[in-house]
């Protein structure tokens, strides 16, 4: 069996038959993965962490661009900051959710303010990582949300 990338954002498995001729092919798309914050720094760090482990990643400073990708892309996760100017991360988090209720999101926020974060949970955040985040802690919460035992493409890495 090999595993190859190719240009257009596909991971292709090659199973090499014994006994036959031929080969059986299988494209595996790379899960999709946003993320969301006003802070430029940050998303240069996530956008770095996550295109290493596999993941074709989009990012947005701000609410609109943030629909607007998830309305063209169809991600399988947002990374989404709760403080947001404009619209903050629970309204962003609501208009995701009204687009396509199976995107998976995990909040980031800087502030340890309960209610904001039970609120989240209650319009369907997953999870929440208060700021600053141990890199190695969020990898691993995205991994484990986008690797489930019903989907054969696994990000690469760690």
């Amino acid at each position: 069996m090999s595993i190859e990338f190719d240009n257009s954002g596909r991971w292709t498995v090659r199973k090499f038959l014994q006994g036959r001729k031929g080969i059986e092919e299988v494209a595996i798309l790379k899960k999709k993965l946003l993320i969301v914050d006003d802070q430029n720094g940050i998303r240069i760090l996530l956008m770095e962490v996550f295109s290493s482990e596999g993941y074709e990643t989009y990012q947005a400073s701000n609410g609109k661009l943030a629909l607007e990708i998830v309305r063209n892309a169809s991600p399988d996760l947002v990374l989404l900051d709760m403080k947001i100017p404009g619209m903050d991360g629970l309204d962003i988090l609501k208009h995701i959710k009204s687009i396509d209720s199976s995107i998976k999101v995990i909040m980031m926020t800087a502030y340890g303010e309960l209610d904001m974060i039970k609120e989240a949970t209650d319009l369907g955040a997953i999870m929440h990582f208060t700021k600053p985040f141990d890199i190695d802690e969020l990898r691993n919460a995205v991994n484990s949300h986008l690797r489930t035992p019903n989907n054969n493409s696994y990000a690469v890495g760690s």
